[in-house]
């Protein structure tokens, strides 16, 4: 990442859309009034209805054939540990030229991906080889994607920007393990892997319909030497580091908890993931829409522990409505990534916003994998509940040992 000591990366706003003034985006409906932001906002709600098709459909799929904690908790969170491959080694293409025509060309991959799950037959081995496939070309994508973000909404409706897009990964998460178990009652696990790709190629229409490129990139060449010198820019700098860890590892081992869900209580399954996604939903919007920029600094450290400390009452084995409401309330524990995002954007120079964001969701989502393999593999040894209330307990404690390393980097900026 190119150094710039004497100037502060926050200043350096994007262009304003004409269509889309400061005073205009402070709001939901503000920002739906931009044409690019609409077209690049279904996109992404398309998208993340797809996931979470095809994953829950997997990770039945798998259960059903193998019986085993381990592999359902890979299988539906799986893609996840390929993100870091695109992290490592082309996140820099999220800052190139064109990243309206490469976001098109990665979702198309995505969209060949999802429809080869579709396809009966096919050993276990070359549904993980493409739900590994599908995680590299996603996490470029996520890059790609959150780059023309901040370009196309100004700095000011960043927040709510990202707090609308992630109450709807929530909305979508609810709606898709509800519709999802729906399905599986009357489709195979392949006819939900149809649906999921139908969706995936609307979502990709849109896109492809509405956002136009952008200008503000970089000068160099996208590729593997560019995103090895950015990264080594945004690890050294301390206070992105700390900013990192708390938006990786207590989120990836809750997510963990959640992939044990199915083995912890198979017919309670959706029931438990919805709750978490709702509570999700209930969290960013509060978060982003009734708390000012400071406040959200200030909630972090709560929020970070509410998203851990109801799952610790998963070690006592609790009905499914008892489980349920404990799940709710540590899914809006996820707003936390909210301040903690706007402070990693603070940091951060314009003209690689896009790869920096995109090793952040990147890690996050590879800690999720990790999360759901660390969960998965406790599994094995001790009953799913008490598997969750431990992995949340080393959640806990990675929040409350982090806290001052973050306090520091809020305070200085």
């Amino acid at each position: 990442m190119p150094s710039d000591p004497q100037a502060t990366p926050v200043a350096a706003t994007p262009p304003v859309p004409a269509a889309c003034d400061r005073h205009s985006t402070t709001g939901y409906r503000g920002l739906l009034r931009n044409v690019e932001f609409t077209g690049l906002y279904a996109g992404f709600t398309l998208t993340a209805a797809a996931g979470t098709l095809s994953g829950f459909a997997l990770g039945s799929l798998v259960n059903d054939r193998t019986g085993s904690p381990f592999l359902t908790a890979v299988s539906m969170y799986g893609a996840t540990f390929a993100t870091v491959l695109g992290a490592l080694t082309l996140m820099s293409v999220a800052d190139g030229r064109r990243p309206r025509r490469t976001l098109v060309a990665l979702q198309f991959a995505s969209l060949v991906g999802v429809g080869a799950q579709a396809v009966p037959g096919l050993p276990l081995t070359v549904r993980f080889g493409l739900l590994l496939m599908l995680g590299f070309f996603q996490s470029l994508g996520t890059g790609t994607r959150l780059g023309l973000l901040a370009e196309i909404v100004p700095t000011s409706a960043y927040a709510t920007a990202r707090s609308l897009m992630n109450i709807t990964s929530g909305g979508m998460a609810v709606l898709g393990y509800a519709v999802g178990a729906v399905l599986l009652r009357h489709l195979s696990p392949y006819g939900v892997f149809t649906v999921a790709a139908a969706l995936t190629a609307v979502g990709l229409a849109v896109v492809a319909a509405t956002v136009r490129e952008h200008s503000i990139r970089l000068t160099r060449r996208p590729g593997l030497r560019q995103t090895w010198a950015t990264n080594k820019e945004l690890f050294a700098h301390p206070g992105r580091r700390a900013l990192l860890l708390n938006l990786w590892v207590p989120n990836g081992l809750i997510v963990g908890c959640e992939a044990l869900f199915i083995s912890y209580d198979p017919r309670g399954a959706g029931t438990l993931l919805a709750a978490g996604s709702a509570g999700m939903l209930l969290g960013d919007l509060a978060v982003g829409r009734l708390l000012s920029a400071d406040r959200r600094r200030r909630s972090a450290f709560a929020l970070r522990l509410l998203l851990a400390v109801p799952f610790l009452a998963f070690g006592l084995h609790p009905p499914t409505l008892v489980a349920a409401a404990a799940v709710f309330l540590a899914g809006a524990g996820f707003a936390a990534t909210l301040p903690l995002q706007e402070q990693l954007l603070a940091l951060t120079p314009d003209a690689v916003r896009g790869q920096v964001q995109g090793v952040e969701s990147a890690g996050r989502m590879t800690w999720q994998g990790l999360g759901a393999a660390i969960a998965g593999g406790l599994a094995q040894y001790l009953a799913p509940g008490s598997a969750i209330a431990l992995a949340a307990a080393v959640s806990v404690a990675v929040t409350v040992l982090a806290a001052p390393a973050v306090a520091r980097t809020a305070r200085t900026g």
